[in-house]
């Protein structure tokens, strides 16, 4: 009986060579050969991201998405995703990074990678002013509206107890529901739920509580250390700047809320 065993050091040299293999396969390097990086943007999530009259995309992750691209040296394409379909396009490699509102969470971070905070969003839920809503036990019997996939969907479903959750498909489709009275308790962004008022001011509904402040990353897949340590440094560098700050108070009318990674 014989054995054919690889030396040690063709084993240490095959080692290091597909290390360097992997580490230059970093996507970094893709997108600036390609001159171009492809952003999972959510254009039904107003004033994050949107279409005006002339059904040009804008918003504040439109725009911050074109300062990245700017700032990285190449051409911008923006790849349009709902709440349900971010996480799932990074990871089929339908864009390159996501900027939509994508809150991050342990569970998410497990799947994809997240920047340090570039932004932040408040999720709150929303009702008629005739009802007395104020905490989530108050839920219990009531129908609720949430967009699927979206962070504050375990959160319900965890803490409110006996109500009944109607989860939409989009943004689009929960306001809607909210605008048209199909659902007249509403969980969602405060931008959405100004939405929603400005369409249908009859609807008088009022913030009952906040379900909580989340902090936006860009997603990014599992094993790209070198584009996310330069979109980190970015990050970091256009908070400090103030760019990213003038973005978010364009489009909201606030300046840009401090988020955990800056506490």
């Amino acid at each position: 009986m014989s054995y054919n065993f690889l030396p040690k050091k063709p084993l240490i040299f095959l080692s290091m060579a597909l290390a360097m293999a992997v580490a230059h396969a970093d996507q970094l390097d893709d997108i600036r050969k390609n001159k171009k990086i492809r952003v999972g943007i959510e254009l039904s999530l107003a004033p994050y991201g949107m279409v005006n009259k002339a059904l040009e995309p804008v918003g504040s992750d439109v725009e911050t998405a074109k300062l990245l691209a700017k700032d990285l040296g190449v051409a911008l394409e923006i790849v349009s995703v709902s709440g349900p379909t971010r996480i799932p396009y990074l990871q089929t490699n339908k864009a390159d990074v996501m900027i939509a509102t994508l809150s991050i969470s342990p569970d998410r971070a497990k799947v994809i990678d997240f920047s340090i905070p570039y932004s932040a969003v408040q999720i709150v839920v929303a009702g008629p002013k005739n009802v007395e809503i104020k905490d989530f036990s108050d839920l219990k019997g009531k129908t609720i509206a949430i967009t699927r996939g979206n962070v504050q969907e375990a959160e319900l479903t965890k803490k409110a107890v006996g109500a009944q959750i109607q989860r939409f498909d989009d943004d689009a489709t929960l306001v809607t529901a909210g605008v048209t009275g199909l659902s007249p308790i509403v969980s969602t962004a405060t931008t959405l739920l100004q939405e929603i008022k400005t369409r249908n001011p009859s609807r008088d509904l009022e913030t009952k509580f906040v379900v909580r402040n989340f902090d936006l990353g860009i997603g990014v897949r599992k094993g790209q250390p070198e584009l996310l340590a330069w979109l980190n440094q970015w990050v970091k560098d256009n908070r400090t700047n103030g760019n990213l700050n003038e973005i978010f108070k364009k489009y909201h009318g606030v300046d840009l809320p401090v988020t955990e990674g800056q506490q």
